[in-house]
């Protein structure tokens, strides 16, 4: 796998995306999606490891905010060490195995390596975690963001007492979680120029 010319680094901030190889379907039905959660959990969040995964019990990334589509996902992760890019590659091979051998299908899932950009600013953090969250919306998937099972809109508006996502870097920076789920939905064409450098190929 070919060096990647971003280094993933410790205490920064990272939107991670890819999509499923010749934009196909990488999720083919519900249990997929948890069946991704539940990879995230283990290999980034350090939950529920074994020996022969990792050696330590420790936190390895925050997953501030995360959007599964039916071919690509999004992910607003804060690693805590240097190892964000091996974690990932890991997670992404131990879903592939999954996915081909349920689905008796060969070769490669997504299409490459996953792409990353640096989220240095805090208001660039709230408006990528508003667009992560309206991607559905967006899409034509949902009617509104919290319709969307798989993401973390739900937790951030108190709908869900989900453990996987760390909002409170996001969430600091609202009064209260109703004024956040005022900016999400106070969405406005325009608003996406703020983080248009933070969005990824075809994202």
């Amino acid at each position: 796998m070919p060096r990647r010319a971003l280094p993933l680094v410790a205490g920064e901030t990272y939107h991670l995306y890819n999509r499923g190889a010749n934009r196909q379907r990488v999720f083919y039905e519900p249990e997929n999606y948890l069946f991704f959660l539940r990879r995230l959990r283990l290999y980034l969040a350090g939950e529920g490891q074994t020996s022969e995964v990792f050696e330590t019990s420790e936190v390895y990334a925050s997953i501030l905010a995360y959007c599964l589509m039916p071919n690509h996902y999004h992910l607003l992760v804060r690693p805590h060490d240097d190892h964000l890019s091996r974690r990932m590659q890991q997670m992404i091979i131990s879903y592939t195995k999954a996915m081909n051998k349920r689905y008796r299908r060969v070769g490669a899932l997504f299409q490459g390596q996953f792409q990353a950009v640096c989220v240095d600013q805090d208001v660039y953090l709230l408006h990528l975690s508003r667009y992560i969250h309206l991607n559905p919306v967006a899409s034509g998937l949902a009617n509104r963001p919290e319709d969307w099972e798989f993401s973390s809109y739900r937790d951030y508006v108190g709908l869900r007492q989900g453990t996987l996502p760390t909002p409170d870097a996001v969430l600091s920076q609202f009064t209260d979680r109703s004024e956040y789920e005022r900016f999400v939905r106070s969405y406005a064409q325009g608003d996406g120029d703020i983080v248009a450098h933070l969005l990824l190929e075809d994202s």
